[in-house]
């Protein structure tokens, strides 16, 4: 191999530097995630002191075709150090790569995870190194079965659902290195939430670390894409969301989410004055379950934009003393009063009209300790569907923001989907979609644009 072949940018040699049990490549497409990551799968193959080493794709077919056997892959990168047993060879029956090193032959099995009764013969044992093209695509109960035999796991994926399993398991628990920490979108560093496993190293790769990637090839790809899609979403920009049926596919982080410190600047210079002010509140007090109790603080402006200005959610499945209905009134009210000294006051705030247990609450503590609030019940009689359209037509005419602090709301606007089955939105991913719809129903007509208005 010489450098004229595989062209590395920085990032890309500080990847092949780096040491760490568990890595992942993610990004957008043709950023060579592939290429690169093979080379160095390779390379930890020939160091590890095991023997047995694995590389799954979904299935054997696309293993040979995009891995093995492709330009730059491993056949082409390690010539006469490797040989391909498609048929398998020997004591092994099975697809596997022999791997020449100085230290012995290697064998790196190839399987195909998407076939689970051929992957479950596979594993058994211990494995030195293990790739996995794609995890996001892999049969979950693969990736728990064999990252838990192995040493050492590398895996590639491009930008998917984040609700997928494998997002909060694995890939979530990871975290970007400090000096790279920049070029991962906000949007995705804001999905590393999970627990920090000790070494996992999360990697950001895009077109512009793809040193061999030709300007027309990238320009083609570009054009072939249409603006606005999930597809580009995903492919072009590298951020996660499901491929199709978003509820809100032209809802774009950089155009409709903007820093809290640039709202108030605004008001400071004149330039954006809230007329009114409204809050919303969807609750659900299940341990079982990922609902949450939602809570949303919204201003509407004399522009008639609608912004987001603050957010606050619980989940009771995250809690060991969940919260009840009169936990929930007091952390309302407290809500309320922090955005009032923070924005402004909101009068009349809307409360889920199906939850009585917590307007019951809250007109309790009103009853007891006085309040200037009016806790009104949520009209529901603007139908779901008609909601989803006002706000598509808001956010298309840029009149829908979201301050960037409010990462939940941000997050559902993200997630939120069709119903594959039903002409419908799913049950899930819209807690503070719900909230922020109970605050701003009263006052729809003070929002948007008609048809020629500018």
């Amino acid at each position: 191999m010489t450098d004229n072949r595989l062209l590395l940018s920085e990032k890309y040699k500080a990847f092949l530097r780096c040491n760490a049990p568990v890595e992942f490549l993610e990004g957008t497409t043709a950023a060579g995630k592939t290429t690169v990551g093979l080379f160095k799968f390779i390379l930890k193959c020939a160091e590890s002191p095991k023997k047995l080493h694995i590389l799954a794709a979904d299935d054997t077919g696309a293993a040979e075709k995009n891995i093995i056997q492709k330009d730059l892959g491993i056949l082409d990168d390690f010539g006469a150090l490797t040989e391909y047993k498609g048929n398998g060879s020997g004591e092994y029956k099975m697809p596997h790569i022999l791997l020449h090193t100085t230290g012995g032959d290697k064998i790196i099995f190839v399987v195909g995870y998407g076939n689970k009764a051929k992957w479950k013969d596979a594993l058994g044992g211990q494995y030195g190194c293990l790739y996995i093209d794609e995890i996001n695509t892999a049969d979950i109960e693969f990736v728990r079965e064999a990252s838990m035999r192995s040493d050492y796991l590398l895996a590639t994926l491009n930008p998917d659902d984040p609700n997928l399993d494998v997002y909060k398991e694995y890939i979530n628990c990871s975290r970007p290195l400090p000096e790279w920490e920049d070029e991962t979108p906000e949007e995705i560093r804001a999905e590393l939430h999970e627990e920090p496993k000790p070494g996992w190293v999360h990697w950001f790769f895009s077109f512009a670390h793809n040193l061999g990637l030709p300007k027309e090839k990238l320009e083609r790809i570009v054009q072939n894409t249409p603006k606005g899609t999930k597809i580009w979403k995903n492919k072009i920009q590298g951020l996660r969301g499901k491929a199709t049926g978003l509820v809100f596919p032209n809802f774009n982080r950089k155009e409709h989410a903007v820093p809290a410190a640039w709202v108030k600047q605004q008001m400071a210079d004149g330039k954006l004055r809230f007329k009114k002010f409204t809050a919303g509140l969807d609750t659900s007090y299940s341990t079982k379950s990922p609902d949450t109790i939602a809570m949303i603080f919204q201003g509407i402006t004399t522009e008639r934009r609608l912004i987001t200005l603050s957010e606050e959610v619980y989940s009771n499945a995250q809690r060991k003393e969940p919260l009840a209905p009169s936990d929930t009134a007091v952390r309302f009210i407290e809500f309320l009063e922090r955005c009032r000294q923070e924005w402004g006051f909101a009068r009349n705030v809307f409360v889920d009209s199906a939850d009585q247990a917590t307007q019951t609450e809250l007109r309790k503590y009103k009853r007891l300790h006085g309040s200037m609030y009016s806790f009104v019940d949520s009209y529901k009689r603007v139908e779901i569907l008609d909601r989803i359209n006002l706000q598509v037509g808001w956010i298309q005419q840029g009149c829908y923001l979201v301050v960037d602090t409010c990462t939940e709301h941000l997050s559902e606007l993200d997630r939120y989907s069709w119903d594959e089955d039903k002409d419908k939105p799913e049950d899930r991913n819209d807690h503070t979609i719900n909230s922020s719809q109970y605050a701003w129903i009263p006052y729809r007509g003070m929002i948007g644009y008609e048809e020629g208005e500018t």
